[in-house]
């Protein structure tokens, strides 16, 4: 998975803005969703945020206030710096998090969460916990599928294949996992709760 996300980072971007190899894929009231997403994120409180697994940084400008952003890929975050010049960043495999206890207001990580494994979920969690009072998951939701967990041949630009897991929530489901909270999206494409 570390390689993988190194080597995609050059086409990451594509996912969010339709483009590459998902110009084709049809996804009704994507670009609908997306934008509602980031006006949900760009009324947040401002407040000292640790992103975690912040990829290129595509959501992470969005967020309001002082912003830590981490991610475990340095192509990821040479991209996100470039995006993102206010933020200060962290290269590190998580979890742990390599922050003392409490040393933020927020805890933001999208598409992040579904790439753990049970378990690996919960050290999360309680990591989260400990370094932020408050913790918000944006992940894909299950759509037409149902609530799942699979592994997922994925093909990058290059022609390489790379397989990755996945797990897909409910707003309900996330919510329990993370051990209670509010929904604030929960739309066709994305769910996100804060805790």
């Amino acid at each position: 998975m570390k390689t993988y996300y190194d080597q995609r980072a050059p086409e990451y971007d594509d996912v969010w803005l339709g483009t590459g190899r998902f110009a084709e894929r049809n996804r009704p009231e994507w670009a609908e969703e997306r934008e509602r997403l980031i006006r949900l994120l760009r009324e947040l409180p401002s407040a000292r945020t640790l992103d975690v697994a912040c990829g290129t940084g595509f959501l992470t400008r969005f967020l309001p206030g002082e912003i830590v952003a981490l991610d475990q890929s340095e192509s990821m975050l040479r991209l996100a710096r470039g995006r993102v010049p206010s933020a200060n960043f962290v290269r590190a495999d998580v979890p742990p998090l390599p922050f003392e206890d409490g040393a933020f207001d927020r805890l933001f990580t999208s598409f992040f969460y579904g790439h753990l494994q049970a378990g690996e979920r919960e050290a999360f969690v309680a990591e989260a916990r400990r370094v932020a009072r408050e913790l918000i998951v944006v992940d894909a939701a299950p759509g037409v599928g149902g609530e799942r967990d699979e592994w997922q041949e994925r093909t990058l630009d290059d022609g390489s294949r790379w397989r990755v897991y996945k797990r897909y929530f409910s707003p309900e489901t996330l919510t329990r996992e993370l051990g209670g909270g509010k929904t604030l999206h929960a739309g066709r494409h994305f769910v996100a709760v804060r805790a």
